[in-house]
């Protein structure tokens, strides 16, 4: 299966949930490889901030509106990203009905806009499909083991009932589809305050708070940095032909909760203390993608290490310019033994 050429690109992407994390970053390459870029965000997680230095160039066009709500755009578009939806569980939780409604009645009006517009459509599904994986590491032929009645169920059952509308479109022919699997993500413009693992410790270190872990710390994931992960989308989307199967997208390397701690605070130089807490319910106990599909079928893997993408995202939550950090390199040399022999 071979990728399809991305030289310069004339045609329209429309990125729903354009504003978000991954979104902006997704709309700043796409625009680099000479789209037209729609991005539509209600802002109810995305924020004017990730885009604002994209506003009021010629190939940039926002708009504000919930996709809930069909797109009346008044030009063709070539393809259609769908990104829209809260990821992090505070945030999808805090309006669970709205969540489904995202992930089910917003992917089919942008389904029926793909299919109108005869445009490719790339849909951002979630390793939560998978659950509490029983199968360690999770291949996509995987089923998954979900609670559908659980607190998490309107993420991770709307996602996989999107994928549904996705692969029903496919086989009746109506839309192009792709379908990208994506495991935990991070790095500049995650919302620092919107629960997640990574910038719940970094914020907490960089401003001295105790680093606060659910359970004992020994449940594992994987963090895949968010310029590789943007590079496996567009490659999904790129690749002919159609794949006609979900593709995971993620860093197969696995980590526990606490080191991550450990890393953090040895970044960062806190000495902050460890905090532990109930774990939330249907918290996943183990989380890795295998990625074998993905290396066959868009010759992709990640390449930017745990180490050194934690370094950028602690720059962009520390508000720093510039990317040597030497206060924290003095730390790290000076003090990495005592650093390492801290309990947590």
């Amino acid at each position: 299966m071979r990728r399809s050429k991305r030289a310069e690109q004339t045609g329209t992407a429309l990125v729903a949930g354009g504003a978000g994390f991954l979104g902006s970053h997704l709309c700043e390459a796409l625009l680099h490889d000479g789209y037209r870029v729609i991005c539509v965000d209600n802002f109810l997680t995305g924020r004017m901030e990730n885009v604002s230095s994209l506003v009021g160039q010629a190939r940039f066009r926002l708009i504000e509106q919930d996709v809930c709500t069909p797109l009346e755009l008044g030009e063709p578009v070539d393809r259609v990203f769908n990104l829209a939806c809260a990821a992090s569980p505070p945030r999808y939780q805090a309006d669970p009905i709205h969540t489904t409604r995202t992930c089910v009645i917003g992917t089919l009006n942008l389904l029926e806009l793909a299919a109108s517009n005869g445009a490719r459509f790339l849909q951002a599904s979630t390793s939560e499909v998978y659950g509490d994986p029983e199968q360690h590491p999770q291949r996509e032929d995987y089923v998954g083991h979900v609670n559908c009645t659980g607190p998490r169920a309107c993420y991770d059952e709307g996602k996989r009932a999107a994928e549904t509308l996705c692969f029903d479109y496919l086989r009746a022919e109506m839309a192009d589809i792709r379908v990208a699997r994506i495991f935990n993500t991070y790095g500049p413009r995650m919302d620092p305050a919107d629960g997640r693992i990574v910038s719940n410790l970094v914020m907490q270190a960089i401003e001295k708070r105790p680093l606060t872990i659910f359970g004992d710390g020994r449940q594992t994931r994987s963090f895949c940095y968010v310029t590789d992960l943007v590079e496996g989308l567009r490659r999904l989307m790129d690749v002919d032909p159609n794949p006609r199967q979900p593709v995971n997208l993620g860093n197969p390397g696995e980590f526990s909760i606490l080191e991550l701690a450990r890393l953090v605070r040895e970044l960062t130089g806190t000495r902050s203390p460890v905090k532990f807490l109930p774990l939330p319910e249907d918290d996943p106990r183990r989380r890795r993608p295998d990625i074998g599909r993905a290396k066959a079928l868009l010759g992709w893997s990640p390449r930017v290490p745990l180490r050194q993408g934690l370094m950028q995202t602690i720059v962009y939550f520390s508000g720093m310019d510039d990317l040597a950090i030497e206060p924290v390199a003095a730390i790290d040399r000076a003090g990495r033994g005592k650093l390492q022999n801290l309990q947590l």
